[in-house]
């Protein structure tokens, strides 16, 4: 049987890289018994960090589902990736939970991942806790964290728990709500029964009293009848409190700050607690309301499952996360994908803890599971009885910034069928080939997103590609109208080729393109051979005069030539315009343009200065500058894209990894005359190597 919806709780711990989200996950399944040992991060021994890129890098990539039981509710916990360029799992992750614990490092506060996950989770009306972790860190300060939560996210943060001790010495927590004290031993390995009910320490009373005061003109505020017995000195009931917290929590009016240290398993049984207690079940949350349908967490409802993460599993095929909104989802049965319009079976169901999964009967209303080798779904697809068009809002993803051409070694169907199921797992992998240079691009939000994908290609798949820098799109195009005579003659015995034209060129707008105007009268060319002047002239413009890049915005007219009524064909007077097109365009004062991008940069405003120094060095123009809150600025500046091939990594050193950018084209501007010669030698080391 399934748990009911309202003994469910479906949480993503959410934060900013190295707040210790993995070590809180990993001490969460712990004392809940669902793993016999607490693993290490530093260890590789982790549940939710599985993966061998991920234990070689220290860190998570992918979003990690891990089901277990607390107080009899069931808890679904995410462990999201903090590192921005994993952001789409965190993303996916936040989309299907009610709720978010928020992992700050006690050391350095709210971050600017922190921040920009926030507003992510104010948009998807998520019920927002905070975990206060690494208080025995040194310099690791709760209160100062606790005033920067409410810096950057209101004074509706209030703290639920204050440490006992500080850094090294931090022992302990005591709970404002009950105005009790817990302390944990310090043992190695960490144990469950590590926690003891003590007294208040007389050193921390008042500091206790102070903090819960707080907490209760914050919950009081939630409530009017409340905040009238509490000026008037009345003792608000323990359940009252409790109840107040929740719904604030719930509805976004408050957010309980909690702390302790994972890694010491500290703190950890009270986080459970509050994620029972505070945080609400799909029931309490509501009902999600579509354009096309409202889904009530009602188990005798018609099915509807949201499949919103697929992972591609060599073995197993597509192994798809899906939560069910309405319904029940049970094994073997048969439903339909609403995208696809086909049927799907469903074969075992799978309830995961890290990697490690087990077998489920089914999934009710609210729930969180897997499925494997259903054929046509994937990520963003819903499961449901009826083949009803349904659509879940879109999640507005980063754009790809970091391009590499590639190269495939070995089998080419093999490399991109395993690329192809990657991207189904990120669908922030940008795949496609470039027409002008003939590159196969991959694209991702930085360096090393691309890396972990080329290294998961190999370790998954077993198909290796090489990767290089990618070509700029460079173009040319003329300044000033040339006319010129193409004639193409050949005699060697039998029939010959003949074929005589004149044209002239001129340049038009930017953006208006390539027109060809047919000016010959007389029948001077006959009107048959006309298409095949103009084929001539397209291809002669794929190769311009300076560095062989196509040639854009002209207009061609020809207005002259001869013909010969036995020798002429199509074939002559294509190679005729041609040779016309070659010599006009080399009159012509052909130029080089490059593509001119609008980069919108995302920063801190410390950075700022030294930012835009870095732009202007890139011949990059500000276009504006505007202040977006929570210490962020938004920059914009036009760049040339040749000077943002590698941008991503000597952004993250200039901002101390805090910044990100957008890139979108927008038009082509001629090359500086300096550096124009420097790209002409390129295309012929180039065209040297590839002869």
């Amino acid at each position: 049987m399934h748990k009911p919806a309202d003994r469910i709780r479906n949480v993503a711990l959410i934060g900013h890289r190295g707040s210790g989200k993995t070590s809180l996950h990993e001490a969460l399944l712990f004392e809940a018994c669902a793993t016999n040992r607490l693993g290490s991060v530093l260890d590789g021994t982790t549940v939710s960090d599985s993966e061998p890129d991920e234990q070689a890098r220290k860190m998570s990539i992918s979003a990690a589902l891990s089901s277990f039981e607390w107080s009899d509710r069931k808890i679904n916990l995410l462990d999201t990736p903090g590192e921005p360029s994993f952001v789409a799992d965190a993303l996916s992750a936040m989309r299907v939970c009610e709720s978010a614990v928020f992992v700050i490092n006690g050391v350095m506060g709210v971050e600017v991942s922190t921040r920009r996950l926030w507003a992510r989770a104010e948009e998807l009306d998520l019920a927002r806790m905070v975990f206060v972790n690494m208080l025995d860190r040194e310099r690791a300060d709760f209160f100062r964290a606790l005033e920067s939560l409410k810096e950057a996210f209101g004074a509706h943060v209030v703290a639920t728990e204050i440490p006992i001790g500080s850094e090294h010495e931090v022992s302990g927590v005591i709970d404002l709500v009950d105005m009790k004290a817990y302390r944990y031993e310090n043992s190695s390995p960490p144990s469950r029964d590590n926690c003891t009910e003590i007294d208040i320490p007389a050193d921390l009373q008042a500091l206790a009293e102070e903090y819960r005061e707080k907490m209760m003109d914050e919950i009081c505020e939630v409530s009017d009848s409340l905040m009238e017995r509490y000026l008037e000195g009345e003792e608000i009931a323990h359940e009252e409190i409790v109840t107040v917290l929740k719904d604030g929590t719930n509805h976004g009016s408050l957010f309980p700050v909690t702390c302790g240290v994972a890694t010491r398993n500290l703190g950890t049984n009270r986080l459970l607690d509050a994620i029972v207690e505070d945080l609400p079940s799909p029931v309490k949350h509501g009902s999600l309301e579509l354009p096309e349908i409202t889904l009530e967490a009602n188990e005798d409802a018609p099915l509807y499952a949201y499949v919103f993460k697929t992972r591609a599993d060599p073995f197993a095929g597509r192994i798809n996360l899906f939560r069910v909104y309405q319904g029940t989802m049970r094994h073997d049965t048969h439903v339909l994908n609403t995208r696809a319009h086909s049927k799907e079976r469903i074969g075992q169901l799978l309830v995961f803890s890290g990697k490690d999964s087990g077998h489920a009967d089914e999934f009710g209303p609210g729930d969180i599971g897997a499925v494997a080798k259903l054929k046509e779904t994937r990520a963003g697809d819903w499961l449901a009885e009826r083949d009803e068009p349904i659509s879940m809002p879109q999640i507005q993803l980063p754009a790809p910034v970091m391009a590499f051409a590639m190269e495939a070694q070995g089998d080419e169907d093999k490399v991109f069928t395993s690329l192809r199921r990657l991207q189904e797992e990120d669908p922030t992998i940008d795949l496609h080939r470039d027409l002008q240079t003939g590159d196969q691009i991959i694209a991702g939000l930085s360096q090393m997103h691309v890396e972990v994908v080329v290294d998961r290609l190999k370790e998954r798949f077993g198909a290796e590609v090489t990767l290089k820098p990618p070509r700029v799109p460079y173009q040319e195009t003329i300044r000033k109208p040339a006319k010129a005579h193409g004639r193409h003659k050949k005699q060697s015995g039998g029939r010959g080729q003949f074929g005589d034209c004149h044209i002239s060129v001129e340049p038009r707008q930017p953006g208006e393109g390539f027109e060809f105007v047919n000016r010959i009268k007389g029948g001077v060319i006959p009107t048959s051979f006309i298409p095949a002047v103009e084929k001539g002239v397209i291809e002669a413009m794929r190769t311009g005069p300076i560095a062989g890049c196509p040639v854009k915005d002209v207009r061609v007219t020809v207005f002259d030539g001869s013909y010969h009524t036995v020798d002429s064909s199509e074939m002559a007077f294509k190679l005729a315009g041609s040779i016309a097109m070659k010599e006009a365009m080399g009159n012509a004062a052909p130029v080089l343009l490059e593509p001119i991008m609008l980069v919108t940069l995302s920063i801190p405003e410390e950075s700022v200065g030294d930012v835009i120094g870095d732009l202007n060095s890139r011949r990059g123009r500000p276009q504006g500058m505007d202040t977006v809150g929570g210490g962020l600025s938004e920059v914009k500046a036009e760049v040339p894209m040749a000077e943002m091939l590698t941008y991503a990594p000597d952004l993250r050193s200039i901002t101390g990894g805090q910044g990100d950018y957008t890139m979108e084209f927008l038009r082509y501007e001629e090359v500086p005359a300096h550096l124009q010669q420097k790209v002409v030698e390129q295309a012929s080391e180039e065209e040297a190597v590839n002869a």
